[in-house]
């Protein structure tokens, strides 16, 4: 068991854990929640012991491994697949140990021990968590340093799960993922077999994973049974007890002052009044629990535009001249339309949304909107860039120059910022307030059409609620980018697909998309799901041979085209964040880079009309 015994905790002065208990049993899924700033990774520091409680004491069995992902992400030239193996540090020493042990006796102990860690299995189980966390085969053989800091991130949480602590600790660990990955990482902790808890604001994660919720308000700990929906309805009626139970206390205190005012001054009641004023001294207040009236997201109304706002009709988009990321897009997008955007990472959301926001040329097709419709733009990268040293309201007079004083105000209320916050250094702003000031920012013009670029990596589940409530409200149109699926069943009304070098409707709902990216509930082949089958029966020998030869060369070319959509990849990359790019490429030219990526594109389209032509033709041989 993990106990957490009576700590209190300060930082600067200030009190973030106070007196806070907590006894976790062993085998729990805990998931720890709290308001953005409430305490929850200064308690997770404190379990790991990088942090020393002032008071009380953190304790648990000395045999148990406690594991958690260092704030560094790992780099240099080893591979993802060596530093997930390198996480199971006692088969790394026991491998090492039976290379060079000369005691016979000793090294059938360590083959003993080997076996019974499954030692030999270890590289098929870190490349399935690998390839759930989205690293394909070759993505797995490449150094770390030619991937970015998310990836980075992906990999050391590979490491960490597969090391399998008797304690796993996860902080935000959806952060860095993808939809497709966080499903993933959701069945994989549904079934692990030993104390989880996990700091996270994604409500679908809690329900499914979660059979305790750890609560953190005011310094003090609560732990509740159940997943979020049930902690939730749990707090409601916690709340309505301590509401009555505040009503009462303050018509008790009402009293007793009242008493207090009137006797005081009357020698035959004085002594009556002064032990009712030891009472009320005495009394402790019961702190109603208030929602923070400062957690507001109010997006302006735009001005309307005719229908359809947006017409896109066989468009193609990228970075590289006449090499596009996604071509063949024709879709249409109304003033009030409710977009998600659906995929893997690295195919092209961001890549349609920029093209939305006219950030990227359009390099084939047609695209027309009206010139007075405007877009606001939500990124991560807004919220990094926002300057420490100002305040919000310095950089909304900034962002709004020429506007009246109490326009710019105005805007800040609705973000949240009234009052001293909006003279508060950025520096001292919680990861959600300034992405609520990089929201307040892009919708000072009033933009007809939002698009948000996973807008709740730092926003609690309160915070979420209220900007699904605001996105509901809002008379605009939304495109959405979202891991965060509860946010995208309550906002979204159409699915795109981008996937395979377009996008496309999607026409089922997020249930239909999630069973979708699992594999689950596919529809059968025409003939009742017998399309392997002749007429006769089973096919001849023959027909096997021929569909396991097809099949061959339909796995041949599929790892072709993903060993080359990887090396174009390592070439943008080092066209646009050199920084981050591999070694054996930067110290190529502009132009360069740009022949050899022109070189396999053409490679690339070559292999994938072969890959089509065998796709064909193996359909075929089955259906035959």
């Amino acid at each position: 068991m993990l106990t957490i015994d009576d700590i209190t905790v300060r930082l600067g002065g200030r009190s973030i854990l106070e007196h806070a208990s907590a006894a976790i049993p062993d085998g729990a899924r805990v998931g720890l929640i709290g308001r953005n700033g409430a305490g929850k990774s200064t308690l997770m520091k404190a379990l790991i012991g990088e942090i020393e409680p002032d008071e009380g004491a953190i304790t648990k069995s000395s045999k148990l491994r406690l594991g958690y992902i260092a704030q560094e992400a790992p780099s240099g030239d080893t591979t993802p697949e060596e530093v997930v193996l390198a996480a199971d540090t006692e088969r790394a020493a026991l491998l090492e140990e039976s290379e060079t042990c000369t005691d016979m006796d000793r090294l059938g102990d360590v083959h003993d021990r080997l076996l019974a860690i499954d030692a030999y299995s270890a590289p098929s189980r870190a490349a399935r968590i690998l390839i759930g966390l989205g690293f394909d085969e070759e993505m797995q053989r490449q150094p770390l340093d030619s991937f970015s800091g998310g990836w980075k991130m992906r990999v050391a949480l590979g490491a960490l799960l597969f090391s399998q602590p008797d304690i796993l600790l996860l902080d935000e660990p959806s952060n860095h993922l993808d939809l497709e990955a966080t499903l993933w990482l959701e069945n994989f902790l549904k079934s692990y077999p030993a104390t989880l808890l996990v700091i996270s604001h994604e409500r679908d994660l809690l329900n499914k994973v979660a059979d305790h919720i750890l609560h953190l308000q005011g310094g003090q700990l609560t732990l509740y049974p159940g997943g979020y929906d049930s902690f939730e309805k749990q707090r409601a009626e916690r709340a309505a007890q301590l509401e009555s139970a505040k009503a009462a206390q303050d018509a008790q205190r009402a009293r007793l002052q009242d008493y207090v005012a009137r006797n005081s001054a009357r020698a035959s009641t004085a002594k009556q009044a002064q032990s009712r004023a030891k009472m009320l001294a005495k009394m402790q207040p019961i702190a109603a629990l208030m929602e923070d009236p400062s957690l507001s997201f109010d997006f302006p109304s735009p001005s309307q535009l005719k229908p359809p706002m947006i017409t896109m009709d066989m468009a193609a988009v990228g970075y590289t001249a006449d090499v596009p990321i996604l071509k063949r897009v024709s879709l249409r997008i109304e003033p009030d339309d409710r977009i998600a955007l659906l995929g893997r990472n690295g195919n092209g959301k961001t890549t349609l949304a920029r093209l939305l926001a006219a950030q990227l040329p359009l390099m084939e097709g047609e695209v027309n909107a009206p010139g007075k419709m405007k877009v606001g733009y939500f990124t991560q990268y807004q919220v990094e860039e926002l300057s420490g040293d100002e305040t919000p309201l310095e950089h909304m007079t900034h962002a709004m120059e020429g506007m009246p004083p109490g326009k710019v105000r105005e805007q800040l209320g609705r973000f949240g910022f009234s009052g001293n916050r909006a003279t508060q250094k950025v520096a001292k702003l919680s990861g959600g307030e300034r992405a609520r000031l990089a929201l307040a920012l892009i919708t000072r013009d009033a933009p007809h059409l939002l698009i948000l670029d996973e807008p709740t990596n730092h926003l609690d589940v309160d915070a979420r609620e209220a900007l699904v409530q605001a996105l509901n409200d809002y008379n605009g149109a939304v495109i959405l980018i979202s891991h965060d699926r509860h946010m995208v069943e309550l906002s979204a009304d159409r699915l795109v697909l981008v996937d395979e070098g377009t996008a496309k409707e999607f026409s089922g709902s997020m249930e239909d998309y999630i069973d979708f990216v699992l594999g689950l509930n596919q529809p059968k082949k025409e003939g009742g799901g017998k399309s392997t089958k002749s007429k006769g029966g089973k096919k001849s020998s023959k027909e096997r041979a021929e569909i396991r030869s097809v099949k061959a060369d339909v796995a041949r070319t599929e790892k072709a085209m993903a060993k080359l959509q990887s090396d174009r990849s390592a070439i943008d990359k080092a066209m646009y964040e050199p920084e981050s790019a591999a070694k054996h490429l930067t110290d190529k030219s502009m132009s360069e880079l740009l022949s050899l990526r022109s070189e396999l594109s053409d490679e690339l389209d070559a292999v994938e009309a072969e890959w089509m032509a065998f796709s064909e033709k193996l359909e075929a041989a089955e259906a035959g």
